[in-house]
């Protein structure tokens, strides 16, 4: 069995990302729809560079200095019930996901879940950070320097964002894009992988997080968390003794995850 899966992909500012984010994709067998949040450098530009190339759309969404994640998730939900898709993914430029597999790709995996019967599948985040020891990795080579890592499990599960494309809308926003919510949801019980680059330095955390503004309601609901009042005084660095050492996706270990990142102000 085959489906033809596609990546949802809601940017800003991920000039660092975007080109190897979309390259990853397409390699997994998937199709990428870039929804651009106003990004002011190069994002929207390089990933037209990928139109017709993996890439099947690219829109601009209105930004007005705000970062409204629940608009930008209600726009995925529009998009996953017009697209000619038999899979949907939520995805952000930050993340690498991959099956639980090396032998088999995404869309592979979810070729596999649907004949099993599943219509939804969860990912297993991993998040990679810089060390005491390597602080600094904003270059285009970071997902070969930066190799340390913690499993960050908050509830289970957490990144339930893919599914079989459903009869009626599904509901992405109530949960953040954390888990997508329809009728008769069954999910496959496998975990996949998502490898997260949460920052890449104290400076890249800066202009990542630094600037960002986010919807009062939002916050108002406990979205956001440490996001919305970030100081680069919050970021910890751990040691490398601390974290686990990146060798293959298939050896990444799961066991003991943290709640918590290593930023003082709390979870998510």
């Amino acid at each position: 069995m085959t489906v033809r899966a596609v990546a949802l992909l809601a940017t800003y500012n991920e000039e660092r990302f975007i080109a190897g984010c979309i390259e990853h994709l397409v390699g997994q067998g998937l199709h990428v729809y870039v929804i651009d949040n106003c990004s002011t450098d190069r994002t929207a530009e390089i990933a037209e560079r990928y139109l017709n190339r993996g890439v099947i759309g690219i829109e601009t969404f209105p930004r007005a200095g705000l970062f409204v994640l629940r608009d930008l998730l209600r726009r995925k939900e529009e998009l996953a019930a017009t697209l000619d898709a038999d899979w949907f993914m939520h995805a952000d430029a930050d993340e690498i996901r991959v099956s639980s597999c090396s032998a088999r790709t995404l869309a592979q995996a979810f070729a596999q879940a649907d004949d099993m019967g599943y219509n939804a599948v969860n990912f297993q985040e991993f998040t990679f950070i810089p060390t005491r020891e390597s602080p600094d990795h904003d270059h285009p080579r970071f997902r070969e320097t930066m190799r340390w890592y913690y499993p960050f499990l908050p509830a289970f599960p957490h990144r339930l964002n893919a599914w079989k494309r459903q009869p009626e809308p599904v509901d992405l926003a109530t949960d953040a894009g954390h888990r997508v919510i329809f009728p008769g949801r069954r999910m496959y019980p496998k975990s996949l992988v998502l490898r997260h680059y949460l920052f890449l330095s104290v400076e890249h955390a800066i202009r990542k997080y630094g600037q960002r503004r986010h919807d009062p309601v939002a916050v108002a609901n406990g979205w956001h968390g440490w996001r919305e009042r970030f100081t680069p005084e919050m970021i910890e660095l751990p040691s490398q003794t601390e974290l686990r050492t990146y060798v293959s996706d298939d050896l990444l270990d799961a066991s003991e995850p943290r709640k918590r990142h290593y930023i003082s102000d709390g979870p998510s």
